[in-house]
C-alpha cells in the first residue's frame, strides 16, 4: 500500500503525513487555495444537488462479494483502443490548473505518466499541448494521452487544433458536448471569481472571436444567449465534421441519454464518456452512476464506455467497471493532490486509487477486471 514519504527529493512537495485516501486531499487543497480558486475548481451548479449526489451514488451501490476464489497472479491491465492499459485510472480533463499550482497541466500529466495513468488536456488549459506532448508522448510507459474538445466558432481554428494535439502526440480527441453554456454556479459568482493575470486558455490564443450576428428586432427575443450564443453551439452535424477531420479516436463527453448513446454510435464515434461534467453544467441532472449501465445497455459491445462524476474510492471505481465501464475518469481529487502536493501529491493520488480499487478486487474475487460484472453489486 502507498504512503507518504519524508524522503522528498529536492523540488518536490511533500505530502501531509496524515494524507491517506482522496478526502485527505481535498481538506488539505482548500486550505491552501485562493478561495476564488477553490470556489472556481470544486463548485458545481445551482444547489450543487448533482454534485453531492454523484458521490453519493457510487456510495448507494452495495457489492455482494465472492469468496475462495482464485485471485493470486491477478491485474488490473486492459486493453483501450489498441493500448494496454496498466490500469483503468485516467486524469480527467480540468481547466486552469495553474490556479492550483505553479506548474499545472504539466505536473498533472508528468504524475499521470510516472504512474502509467491515462491524461486527458483541457481546451482551457494553461499549458501549452505543445509542452505537454514534448513532456509525455514519447514515454512507453505512460497511460493514453487524449485532447479534449470544445468546438469552436471558427471551424477552421478548431481543424487546426485538432491537427495541433495530432502532431504533439495525442492519441485521441475527447470532444464534450454537455455544455453549449456555462451553468449557473453560484458558489464561483458568491466568490467574484476572475482568472488571475498570467493564467490564460493558451491554447485558444489568436482565435478570433466569432462575428456578432444582426438579429431583426422582429425575431429577436432580448436573450444574448439564444439570440447570439447558441447559433455558435455544436450539433450532430458538427459531430459528423470532426470524424472528417481526424483519424484519431473520437469520444463524446457528457452523454447521459441511451438515445444520444445510439446516434453517436450511428456516426462512427469510437467512445463515449457518461459524464455530467461533474455537476458544473446543469444541476438535478442524474447521477452518472445511474446513467451508466442504461448507456452499457443501450450500445453493447460496439462501443466503449467510460465514466466520470463522484468517483472518490477504489470500491467505486469496481463499481463503475461492473456497470459497463472500461476506464474511468477522475478530476477534482487530483486537482486537490496538485494543490497540496504538487506532482509528487498526484502521483500519490492514483497510486491510492490503485491500490483500492487492487483491495476491493481481490476481496470480491475478481483476479482480472475481466472477472468484474454486474452481479457483484447488489440489486434490490
Amino acid at each position: 500500500m502507498s504512503t507518504p514519504t519524508d524522503a522528498v527529493p529536492h523540488g518536490l512537495q511533500a505530502i501531509p503525513t496524515d494524507t491517506v485516501n482522496l478526502a485527505d486531499y481535498a481538506r488539505h487543497a482548500q486550505a491552501r487555495m485562493d478561495t476564488g480558486a477553490w470556489a472556481y475548481l470544486q463548485g458545481g451548479a445551482g444547489d450543487e444537488l448533482t454534485l453531492d449526489a454523484n458521490v453519493r451514488a457510487w456510495q448507494d451501490l452495495q457489492l455482494l462479494p465472492r469468496v475462495l476464489r482464485r485471485t493470486a497472479g491477478g491485474h488490473t491491465r486492459s486493453q483501450l483502443f489498441g493500448r494496454t492499459l496498466a490500469h483503468p485510472l485516467i486524469l480527467a480533463p480540468v481547466a486552469y490548473q495553474q490556479l492550483a499550482h505553479p506548474e499545472g497541466e504539466m505536473d498533472t500529466a508528468l504524475a499521470a505518466a510516472a504512474q502509467e495513468a491515462g491524461f486527458v488536456l483541457s481546451t482551457q488549459a494553461s499549458t501549452r499541448l505543445e509542452d505537454i506532448g514534448d513532456a509525455v508522448a514519447a514515454d512507453d510507459l505512460r497511460g493514453p494521452l487524449w485532447m479534449q474538445l470544445y468546438l469552436q466558432p471558427d471551424r477552421a481554428f478548431t481543424k487546426a487544433l485538432v491537427h495541433r494535439a495530432e502532431a504533439a502526440g495525442f492519441d485521441a480527441i475527447v470532444l464534450t458536448v454537455d455544455a453549449p453554456t456555462s451553468g449557473v454556479r453560484d458558489r464561483e459568482r458568491r466568490a467574484g471569481f476572475r482568472l488571475p493575470p498570467g493564467i490564460s486558455a493558451v491554447n485558444l490564443s489568436g482565435m478570433a472571436p466569432p462575428p456578432a450576428r444582426e438579429v431583426p428586432p422582429e425575431n429577436g427575443h432580448g436573450s444574448a444567449l439564444f439570440d447570439e450564443l447558441l447559433h455558435h453551439a455544436p450539433t450532430w452535424d458538427d459531430v459528423a465534421w470532426l470524424r472528417a477531420q481526424t483519424r484519431r479516436p473520437i469520444l463524446l463527453k457528457g452523454v447521459l441519454h441511451p438515445d444520444d448513446a445510439r446516434q453517436a454510435l450511428s456516426l462512427g464515434v469510437d467512445g463515449l464518456i457518461v459524464s455530467n461534467h461533474g455537476g458544473r453544467t446543469l444541476d438535478t441532472v442524474l447521477p452518472t452512476a445511474r446513467a451508466l449501465p442504461r448507456i452499457a445497455d443501450a450500445v453493447g459491445s460496439d462501443m466503449p464506455l467510460l465514466v466520470d462524476g463522484g468517483i472518490r474510492r477504489g470500491t467505486d471505481v469496481l463499481k463503475a467497471l461492473a456497470l459497463g465501464a472500461r476506464a474511468v475518469l477522475i478530476g477534482r481529487p487530483c486537482v486537490h493532490a496538485l494543490a497540496t502536493a504538487g506532482a509528487l501529491g498526484v502521483a500519490h493520488c492514483i497510486r491510492l486509487l490503485r491500490d483500492e480499487l487492487e483491495v476491493a478486487m481481490a476481496l470480491t474475487g475478481c483476479a482480472t477486471l475481466a472477472d468484474i460484472h454486474r452481479d457483484i453489486i447488489d440489486t434490490p
